[in-house]
């Protein structure tokens, strides 16, 4: 079992910056792909970046540029530096853990969530 516990969101203006974390615990050898994923008032959790353990990284693309995923293991925690936020980038986010290979920004590749993160983007 892996426990995921996200920190660091809140509100900022247009074009400001916030770090996310997520610090893990359990059972992390078995982790494959760390990610984020953001979700809106719909059912539906977007995959924003994702970080394989060979450190590969994948973005959503209208992230790609400004958000960077980043794992420090030492500390077991994952990271997302957001940078040049916009008010559509606004949503509660999550880190996620996946144990077993599948699409890396797919939420079903994912079995362990953290319980997520306000991020508020004003004009």
């Amino acid at each position: 079992q892996v426990q995921l516990v996200e920190s660091g969101g809140g509100s900022v203006q247009s074009g400001g910056s916030l770090t996310l974390s997520c610090a893990a615990s359990g059972y992390t050898d078995s982790i494959k792909y760390w990610a984020w994923f953001r979700q809106g008032p719909g059912p539906d959790r977007q995959g924003v970046a994702a970080f394989d353990t060979d450190g590969t990284t994948i973005y959503l693309y209208s992230v790609e540029g400004r958000f960077t995923i980043s794992k420090d293991n030492a500390k077991n925690t994952l990271y997302l530096q957001m940078d040049s936020l916009k008010p559509e980038d606004s949503d509660t986010y999550y880190c996620a853990a996946a144990s077993r290979e599948g699409p890396r920004l797919w939420s079903s590749t994912y079995s362990a969530w953290g319980q997520g993160t306000q991020v508020t983007v004003s004009l």
